[in-house]
């Protein structure tokens, strides 16, 4: 019999498909639930459930989702748990309590550990004791970068004998990511069906909110076009479903034509093969953003924050730019900086495309979460014929001391 695997995640979840999929393949049966909608997991014959929780509102308002993901164990009895994304992490432990091996994914700390307003500040030490509390039912806490690992080993938060390891990001598939650029539109027709015709062209891929830095680029904006006059600014990704954490339509209207936000966009490997420069500028502690190593097989240097997950991808001055977060200045001058140097660009550019293919390929980081979910299950006896299973899909035959890792 396969083993179970049920995997949890937010309203994004669906982004995960590459990485269950791969799951799948080495034999492993999943089901995913999210809280957004089921059609992409249906679209790749994924079995999909759906619980419901407001990710803007308090944890208070996360009860009822607690007993909904209750209910979800009870039906779906699954050997282990999988759980992404900050709110899930803490209520799937709560929903669970023991009664299923879990193992939670810190893909970044969130809004509250990342916020220097007085409300944020004042939520930490909830949340902070409520990571403890959830610790107690999980039995390993994956990193995504070793700033959040270091976060929790300081603090004590994965509690007494609490586990943590470290795997670097979700992964992502390079050979995928080329057809998807090669089945998009070509460079051209996506500049000339975007009236950017030969402009210089830096993007920006991820939520037009406050937390990923939008008003810092806003503010840099109008320094970068002072000496790249021909600079056009694309901006892809959802504004009116971040509630208040959306950056303010008309701030992204003053600077028409030269910025042009298109929304969530489905075709974003096209998009990133028509820009020069990928302009990251968040304020928000991620684990290690997609998006960058998105930019990286495409190719392009980066211009990214000082901020968790993003140093794991670039290394200043030798693959992309760091700046401090809020910093509109050292942003705009570096990203001046890439467009008055195209070729150093380009070079600083196939850098991250190597580094990316070598170290976040989406086979390597199956093949470490397939690891850990053998240990889990062969902790105990009556999960040995899945271990074994599992370690069949890998291709590999050495024996793994079943020990917790």
């Amino acid at each position: 019999m396969q083993p179970h695997l049920v995997c949890v995640g937010g309203e994004d979840h669906a982004l995960r498909i590459p990485f269950l999929l791969a799951l799948r393949d080495r034999g492993v049966e999943i089901t995913a639930v999210s809280s957004g909608d089921g059609a992409a997991f249906a679209r790749h014959g994924l079995s999909h459930r759906r619980y419901a929780f407001d990710r803007f509102g308090s944890f208070g308002g996360g009860w009822s989702a607690i007993r909904q993901l209750r209910g979800l164990m009870r039906q779906l009895r699954p050997d282990i748990v999988q759980s992404f994304d900050t709110k899930p992490n803490l209520l799937v432990p709560l929903a669970s309590r023991g009664t299923v091996p879990l193992i939670r994914t810190i893909n970044g700390l969130g809004w509250v550990f990342s916020s220097t307003e007085p409300r944020a500040r004042a939520l930490r030490p909830v949340y902070c004791g409520l990571q403890r509390l959830a610790s107690r039912w999980t039995a390993l806490t994956v990193f995504q970068n070793q700033d959040d690992q270091a976060f929790f080993d300081r603090r004590g938060l994965l509690g007494p004998g609490g586990i943590g390891r470290l795997i670097v990001s979700s992964g992502i598939d390079p050979a995928a990511f080329r057809t998807a650029q090669r089945n998009g539109p070509s460079p051209d027709a996506l500049r000339n069906q975007l009236g950017l015709g030969t402009a210089e062209i830096v993007l920006f891929v991820g939520r037009l909110t406050r937390q990923k830095g939008i008003p810092t680029l806003l503010e840099a904006i109008p320094m970068v076009l002072a000496q790249r006059k021909h600079a056009r600014f694309v901006l892809v990704g959802p504004r009116d479903s971040e509630g208040p954490f959306a950056v303010d339509q008309a701030s992204i209207d003053r600077l028409a034509p030269h910025v042009i936000a298109l929304g969530p966009r489905s075709d974003v490997p096209a998009l990133l093969g028509m820009a020069d420069v990928f302009a990251f500028p968040t304020e928000y502690r991620e684990g290690v953003p997609r998006v960058l190593l998105e930019a990286g097989l495409a190719g392009l240097p980066i211009v990214a924050t000082r901020m968790p997950g993003c140093g794991d991808i670039v290394e200043d001055g030798h693959n992309g730019y760091l700046v401090k977060p809020r910093d509109a200045d050292a942003l705009a001058g570096r990203i001046i900086d890439l467009l008055r140097d195209p070729i150093g660009a380009k070079t600083m550019g196939a850098r991250t495309r190597a580094m990316v293919r070598e170290r976040f390929a989406l086979a390597h980081v199956v093949e470490q979460y397939c690891d850990a979910y053998a240990r889990i299950l062969g902790a105990s006896a009556s999960g040995e014929d899945a271990k074994a299973r599992i370690l069949a899909g890998t291709g590999r035959v050495r024996r793994l001391d079943v020990r917790r890792p």
